[in-house]
This record gives C-alpha cells, structure tokens and sequence, in this order.
C-alpha cells in the first residue's frame, strides 16, 4: 500500500434519506448539502433513456468514444473532438490529470477552501499541496499569493469557477492576468462546474483561453445545472496534444450507453437549462438580501448554494434539519454552504434562518 493512502481517510457518503427521515421523525427530507439540482431534469431525458432501454439490450459495450455525444459538444465549444476528454463525473476527470502529469515531488498549488478532490488526488500520485488562503473579507481568489506559491516543482494550478464551497466567482480577465505570470510548464486546469449559474456577465466561460494558452483545460459537468447528478457525466477541454496524454489511461467504456444519452438529450435542452438558471438566479437574489437584511457573513455567489455564517452555525444546522432541510456543514468552521431550494422550500427556509437569528 502507497504510504500516503494510511494517512487519509476514505469518502463517507451522506446518511441514506430514508434512515434521517426516520430517525428525524420528517416526512420529507429536502438535501441540499450535495449542491443537486432541486428542479430535477429535463423531460426529454426521460424520454431519451426510455426509448433507448425499450429498444436495446445491454449485452454490448457502450461507445467507448461517446462518439455522438463528442461531437454535439466539439461543435458546440467550436473544439476538435480530440480535445475532448469525458469521464464518469469530473471526479474521474481529476483522477486522470493527477494520473498523467504529476509524479512524486511535484507541487499543486490551490486556493482553500476548495472542492478537497484536487487536493487529495495529487497526495495519492505522490504531489506537495500548496494551500493559498482565499481573500478572507470576498472568497476570491489571492491570484498574487498563488502566484507567489509556485515554484520549479509546480506542475499544476487548480481554478473552481465559481468555486465550491465558497461560491465566488473570477472573471476570464483576472485569470488571464493570472495566466500569464505563470511558466508554460504550468498546467492550468479551469472547473466550471457551476458556471451556468453566473448571471454577472454575458460570457462567464473561459473557453475562450483555450485558444490563448496551451497549458490550459477547462473541465464542465452535467450533475448541476442540467440535473444529471445520478448519471455521472464529465468532461474537459484542452490542446489535442494533452488530451491524447490523459486518453491514453482513460479506462475502455468508461461511460455507460445511458449516461451518454442522458447527457445528450440534456444538452439539447437549452429551455430547462435556462429555466433553472433563471430560477436560481431569484432564488440567490433573495436569500442574500436577507442575509444583508440579518447582518449575516456571507461570500457574493455566482453558484446554486451560497457559503454563509451565523453565530453557533450548527445550531441553525440543526433546526433546518429538524424540519426536513439538510444543508452540508465541516467545511469551513461555523460557516454553511447551502444549495438553493426552490422557491417554496425558501420561504420556509429563510423564515426559520430570521426566526433564529431574532432569538439569538
């Protein structure tokens, strides 16, 4: 066994919804600790994965190229299909980055708090993790100090855009500044996999430096804003050149025929896209007026959850849970990350948050 893997300790999924609602005593258990999407998924997903069970068996392998699924998102990103890397959720994607370029002594630099895969797939290869503090007062990014954090051994740079869990977002202009201080031996990878639900600007994507910088990959999910959580789809962007690196240990059929249909039928549904934006992008607005409201500490969100602080914060993790909402705790000492309901669930919500914060 690798020594580091005695050092770590294993994933601990979430208590199964049946057991808390039974030991809670809750007829409905709302989880919004996980960052789901709470308006569920397209219709034509539905449809999709229906018509292709009733007309298939499942004695073959899948595509192992996704080839369909390739080229609706190589024509959509304007990108050649063999700058396409899919995996089975970007958890599998990340795996593949740390598997194929960093070896033992390498550094990885990271701004925390942050999404704890980037960290702990480099420690398994074998990587140094340099943590850089995010600005305390804003969640954003110290771009200065990571930059001051890299070094000969740095092999790559991890940007969650917006990130997870603080919710903040960093605009293309900033990180191309940011870019550009670095060596090209620098591997930048960009996830974006809350960036449909920023609304601050016409173009949030940084699509755009991938023709920029060659050291550049930008990764995007299925599991938020199209409500794919359950069918694992994942994929990155980058030069023909590093892709071909990572498919060369990318595991054959690696992605079901279903996921692949799902993902595909998601895609084409821009009309449920845009619906849970526009439904996130209110229900976001009224939470942080009432935060503002309260006097509460929280970071700007440009995701579907917002990272908040209130006095005793487990307490009012308790009371939520008591009435059927869980919202993820740990991350961060005294401080939330809840995923945005939907409206309904938010009137509720918001008025046990106000209730609360009166008797303190």
């Amino acid at each position: 066994m690798k020594e580091i893997i005695g050092t770590l300790k294993p994933y601990v999924p979430e208590e199964p919804a049946e057991s808390v609602k039974q030991r809670l005593g809750v007829e409905r258990l709302v989880r919004l600790s996980a960052n789901e999407n709470p308006y569920g998924t397209s219709s034509k997903v539905r449809e999709a994965v229906i018509e292709y069970v009733a007309n298939h068996d499942a004695n073959l392998y899948p595509d192992g190229n996704a080839s369909s699924l390739r080229t609706v998102l190589a024509k959509y990103w304007n990108v050649a299909e063999d700058q396409l890397v899919i995996g089975v959720g970007l958890d599998e994607v990340i795996s593949m980055v740390n598997k194929t370029f960093i070896t033992p002594g390498n550094s990885i630099v990271i701004s925390v708090p942050t999404f704890s895969e980037y960290a702990l797939n480099g420690l398994i290869e074998g990587a140094t993790i340099r943590e850089v503090e995010c600005i305390p007062e804003t969640g954003q990014y110290d771009f200065a100090a990571m930059r001051r954090a890299v070094d000969d051994t740095t092999r790559l740079v991890w940007i969650c855009n917006p990130n997870n869990p603080t919710g903040t977002y960093e605009s293309v202009e900033d990180i191309r500044a940011f870019i550009k201080t670095l060596p090209s031996t620098v591997l930048v990878i960009i996830d974006e996999a809350y960036i449909d639900f920023v609304t601050s600007c016409d173009v949030p994507t940084a699509r755009q430096l991938l023709d920029e910088f060659p050291n550049v990959f930008i990764m995007r999910t299925f599991s938020k804003a199209y409500g794919l959580a359950n069918y694992r789809v994942g994929y990155m962007m980058s030069s023909p050149e590093l892709a071909n690196y990572i498919q060369t240990i990318r595991l054959p059929y690696n992605l079901n025929t279903l996921s692949q249909v799902a993902a595909e039928a998601a895609f084409k549904d821009q009309e449920f896209l845009q619906s849970t934006i526009q439904n996130n992008a209110a229900e976001r607005d009224r939470w942080e007026q009432l935060l503002d409201e309260l006097g509460a500490t929280y970071y700007k969100s440009g995701a579907n959850f917002i990272f908040m602080s209130v006095p005793n914060a487990d307490n009012l993790a308790d009371l939520w849970l008591s009435k059927g909402y869980q919202v993820r705790r740990g991350q961060r000492p005294n401080w939330l990350r809840v995923t945005l309901p939907t409206a309904e669930d938010g009137v509720v919500m918001r008025e046990l948050l106000r209730e609360y914060m009166k008797n303190l």
